[in-house]
């Protein structure tokens, strides 16, 4: 969230900077489950060994597998293996280290919360088309081949910074699933995950999005050389 100077007190849409925050009640695996898996309970697979080295995938090793999947969920019901995919991203931060907070926070004595001691904002731009959508392009292509889809749970912060997606009607036709969740405050002051909204669409939809951005006009462009020219 944003904070007023001078005092923390947050402004704005929350944003997630811990995938850990998605695993709050299961409710993304459950989400997932009961819209791709037809289960409400699906077993959970953390990090499963995707990528391989040529060495290891002639010597059909998988312990230093150099790409691994954060979760792949199963319908254990039945004797077909019905599985999929789920990605988490969480949002980047930029700016001066965390320990920086840490440290006067564990010399805090209250009351309240101290207002951070460095500057540090959410950093889209590197979550999105330098982190996310590598991930996508290696694994995507691969599961869609096998006849299988990719789950990917942001937040509603994450989503409203990307650009417009082209979306798909059905989900038999799509590659990727968004699972996009926000945040409920609640009586003691936390806030509680909750699902907000569902997008389906294709892989080149989601590069698209995920890379979309106006660009500056050469003039502008030239300027910020000149600047950095006169600064250098």
């Amino acid at each position: 969230m944003l904070y007023e100077h001078d005092r923390v007190e947050g402004t704005g849409e929350p944003v997630t900077t811990c995938p850990n925050r998605f695993l709050e009640g299961n409710l993304v695996a459950q989400w997932v489950g009961e819209t791709l898996l037809g289960t409400s309970k699906p077993v959970v697979i953390s990090e499963l060994p995707f990528l391989m080295g040529r060495v290891e995938a002639e010597e059909g090793a998988d312990e230093d597998a150099v790409g691994k999947i954060d979760e792949v969920l199963v319908n254990a019901e039945g004797d077909a293996l019905r599985w999929c995919a789920l990605e988490f991203q969480a949002v980047y931060f930029s700016g001066k280290s965390m320990e920086n907070d840490s440290k006067v926070m564990r010399e805090w004595t209250g009351p309240g919360v101290p207002f951070p001691a460095v500057q540090r904002r959410p950093d889209f731009r590197s979550s999105g088309p330098k982190r996310l959508m590598p991930q996508l392009q290696i694994k995507v292509p691969t599961i869609s081949r096998w006849g299988k889809k990719m789950a990917v749970a942001i937040d509603r912060a994450f989503r409203d910074s990307l650009s417009d997606m082209r979306e798909v009607r059905e989900l038999s036709n799509c590659e990727i699933v968004w699972f996009v969740v926000s945040f409920a405050p609640s009586k003691d002051g936390r806030f509680t995950l909750q699902r907000h909204e569902t997008h389906f669409t294709t892989l080149v939809n989601a590069v698209e999005g995920l890379t979309g951005g106006t660009p500056m006009s050469l003039e502008r462009f030239e300027g910020q050389i000149r600047d950095r020219l006169q600064r250098a």
